[in-house]
């Protein structure tokens, strides 16, 4: 399975109208984006939306990022990649994580041991009559004992929402033989008032989950950094914001900190519109 070097991640991809979603990723492919990611969302459909995706392009692959394990059955999801690889073979990457507890909570399931969790999902996984080969599934680890199991029990590890200083302690992590595949969110904005006023409230969210706080602070930032909607230091480090070629030199950093792929999310005023026009503009310089 062929990553590539740079993807595009957005949840537009994964909610709204099938026919714009269907453009938008063939689109993307045309532009040279080779891996499209999208969040998991429901199970009920989800086996229709990968096909959806799929059938739109030609050769990208499409991966998940992620499928709840708490809400996506290792049975079902087994059984799901299984035909769709049948189909589409080395184009679909099952992206899996342990989600975060007030939506797992918000959904009626008690959030308990997630690690342990995590680990009997795979386990699942591994004994279904279909397994979901170890190369073909990847984690969304952030903290250390998440990054020994995407090391020894999958591809590599998709963490979201991480500073390039990430990315290198992932390599370190799960070694030279694993995929490190990092989101990058992105502002295409060169003033910095308009650009972080633009990366804020995308980021609110995240700045009240604690696997990402934990993290945050593990990586040496401050709970004045993560309070009052990020500090600017924090922004900055989170989000890649400017022209194209100063984002380029942030994906440029991801792999020169280990990265094999980096898949970037673009952030603008409009949460409910495909960013088309910041997608072609970043595409020369990303791309090339």
């Amino acid at each position: 399975m062929q990553l590539g070097a740079i993807g595009v991640w957005s949840g537009l991809l994964r909610r709204g109208d099938k026919q714009a979603m269907a453009e938008a990723a063939a689109e993307l492919e045309e532009l040279g984006y080779t891996t499209l990611w999208f969040p998991g969302g429901a199970h009920e459909d989800i086996e229709q939306h990968i096909r959806g995706l799929l059938g739109a392009t030609r050769n990208a692959v499409i991966a998940t990022g992620i499928v709840s394990i708490w809400t996506h059955p290792p049975q079902a999801i087994a059984a799901e990649h299984h035909a769709i690889t049948q189909d589409y073979p080395d184009r679909f990457l099952l992206g899996i994580g342990i989600s975060h507890q007030h939506a797992v909570e918000g959904a009626g399931i008690s959030y308990e041991k997630p690690l342990t969790k995590l680990r009997s999902y795979l386990d699942e996984l591994d004994a279904a009559p279909d397994p979901v080969p170890v190369d073909e599934r990847i984690l969304a680890s952030l903290g250390p004992l998440s990054l020994k199991l995407a090391r020894d029990r999958s591809l590599g590890t998709h963490p979201y929402f991480m500073p390039v200083e990430h990315t290198r302690i992932s390599r370190e992590a799960v070694g030279p033989d694993k995929i490190v595949a990092p989101e990058q969110m992105v502002v295409v904005e060169s003033d910095p008032s308009r650009a972080r006023a633009v990366a804020r409230p995308h980021m609110d969210r995240y700045l009240h989950a604690p696997n990402y706080v934990n993290n945050l602070l593990r990586l040496g930032f401050t709970e004045d950094d993560i309070g009052n909607g990020g500090s600017d230091r924090l922004v900055d480090a989170l989000i890649a914001w400017g022209e194209p070629a100063r984002i380029a030199n942030r994906i440029l950093e991801h792999h020169a900190a280990g990265a094999d792929h980096v898949c970037i999310q673009v952030l603008t005023d409009d949460p409910m519109g495909f960013p088309a026009e910041q997608w072609r503009a970043l595409a020369p310089a990303l791309t090339r």
